[in-house]
């Protein structure tokens, strides 16, 4: 790469940061235009630019950064990836001028000669990781007819092996799926049946926009082939389907939205457990599971419970085929709130929920690339070894799936009533002790052979005079009565007549 290379995608870096801030996902789709895709340029029926402008319409929304570039191999004065557009895209407008901008391209010849440029397939990712990205999650899309020939090297099988060695071990690529692709062209030179597009997931946020376009079908809307799983091999590996449960009483269990489990607790159960039968699917496509065993734990509640399964072993799982597995799990119930507990009040008529999930663990995991993949592999890429190198690392021996788990528990209105009539008890005997203790109280006492009647309210004290005007007592009242204090020595006065 040269600092030609740095200042074309100065623009390209603002773009990225600026969708970085804004929460958008930055694109950057290579494009390969080395000596071996002559065909690809040359054959008037080829559907290769089309293919690439379709497929940046359909995956770069609204808000992305995109960079568009071409690849073969740097070269002093021919610097590669070489930028041909960046934008922020609008929405309306990327598929044209993405075809724009790859009308114009045409294979590479090596710098001062008539010989076509070679490939460095790790050059051209590395640079959109390091340079196009800088370091910033996002989606770096590879279009290539799989020749990874740098220098003209014709040890094609050792260099596809660095290649792969970039997608397992590069720290910043989270996920990589490739689509093989059937695209028969005939050139001057050379003839291909088939392309390669790869899809790198740069960082967790990358990984999430990239599951997300999987899943909404937008990538789908271009591409029908199946994506070939190339990272991780190590998490997601299957998944589980409830097919039957037996309930115990006081718990029913269901299929919750989004695939998960729910639990459905009646308050008074004290043995919910449940005998449950999946299914296990093999979700890494195109790898079989050869062999691997099983363990299955729930996290719930703060509570680390084994699941019994029926069988520790699975053998020769192809991947999409579900496999029968049995289960009995037990929930915690000494973490459920008690039906009197402020938590159970809270949630009366309603459902008090407590999240978890259920984890199962594959050892001695051993992964096997499907027979028909590699049959499809050698027909679109006729003598190119590159489908030996979709042979999982040694190192990815184990995985992990995660299904997540929904316990919830129904509470009545039973408590909640009980404690509002006990409120309204407590409310109405509060009312009548605040009204006996504001109503005035009637006090009858003689007064030097006077009878006389007061009233005064609980809690007050009045003077109570002789004929003569002169204080001869005190009339304290409470709740419980009048008395008399502070009386006059030699005072006639008494309570009552």
């Amino acid at each position: 790469m040269s600092a030609s290379f740095f200042r074309q995608l100065g623009a390209a870096l603002a773009l990225m940061s600026l969708a970085c801030a804004a929460l958008a996902t930055p694109h950057v789709i290579l494009v390969q235009n080395s000596g071996w895709m002559e065909p690809f340029y040359s054959d008037p029926a080829s559907r290769f630019k089309p293919l690439v402008g379709a497929l940046a319409g359909a995956v770069v929304q609204p808000g992305d950064a995109l960079v568009l570039a071409a690849f073969n191999q740097s070269r002093p004065g021919a610097p590669s990836p070489k930028a041909l557009l960046s934008m922020k895209a609008d929405g309306k407008t990327v598929r044209s001028r993405v075809d724009a901008a790859l009308a114009g391209l045409d294979t590479a010849r090596k710098p001062g000669s008539a010989a076509l440029a070679d490939t460095d397939l790790g050059e051209a990712v590395q640079a959109a990781i390091g340079t196009a990205l800088g370091g910033k999650p996002g989606i770096v899309w590879l279009v290539t007819n799989n020749r990874n020939s740098p220098n003209n090297d014709q040890a094609t099988a050792a260099r596809n092996r660095e290649f792969y060695e970039l997608i397992h071990r590069g720290a910043a690529i989270d996920k990589v799926v490739a689509f093989p692709l059937r695209m028969p062209v005939q050139g001057k030179h050379y003839a291909a049946n088939g392309l390669m597009v790869y899809a790198f997931a740069v960082g967790a946020p990358g990984s999430r926009a990239l599951d997300g376009l999987l899943a909404s079908g937008r990538i789908a809307s271009v591409i029908t082939e199946r994506p070939a799983r190339l990272k991780p091999l190590d998490r997601d590996t299957v998944r589980l389907v409830p097919a039957q449960v037996e309930n115990a009483p006081g718990v029913a269990f269901s299929q919750a939205p989004g695939g998960g489990l729910r639990a459905d607790v009646d308050p008074d159960a004290r043995t919910p457990q449940a005998s449950i039968r999946w299914n296990l699917e093999n979700t890494m496509y195109p790898y079989t599971i050869a062999s691997a065993t099983l363990s299955a734990r729930s996290m719930l509640a703060g509570e680390d419970r084994k699941i019994v399964l029926a069988s520790s072993r699975v053998n020769d799982l192809a991947p999409g085929k579900p496999l029968p597995l049995g289960s009995t799990m037990q929930l915690p119930v000494a973490q459920l709130p008690d039906k009197w507990s402020m938590a159970a009040i809270k949630s009366a008529g309603s459902a008090y929920v407590l999240p978890g999930r259920i984890e199962l663990h594959l050892a001695d995991q051993r992964l096997a690339l499907s027979q028909g993949f590699r049959q499809r592999m050698a027909a679109l890429f006729p003598g190119d070894p590159l489908p030996d190198i979709f042979t999982p690392p040694a190192t990815v021996q184990a995985s992990n799936a995660v299904l997540p788990l929904e316990v919830r528990v129904h509470y009545g209105m039973g408590p909640l009533a009980a404690l509002g009539g006990l409120a309204a008890a407590l409310l109405a005997a509060g009312g009548a002790a605040a009204w006996a203790y504001g109503r005035p109280r009637v006090a009858q006492l003689t007064v030097e052979d006077e009878l006389r009647t007061m009233r005064a309210r609980p809690g007050t004290t009045q003077p109570i005079y002789d004929k003569a005007g002169a204080q001869v007592a005190m009339l304290k009242t409470t709740l419980f009565g009048h008395q008399l204090t502070d009386l006059r020595e030699g005072a006639q006065v008494r309570l009552g007549r």
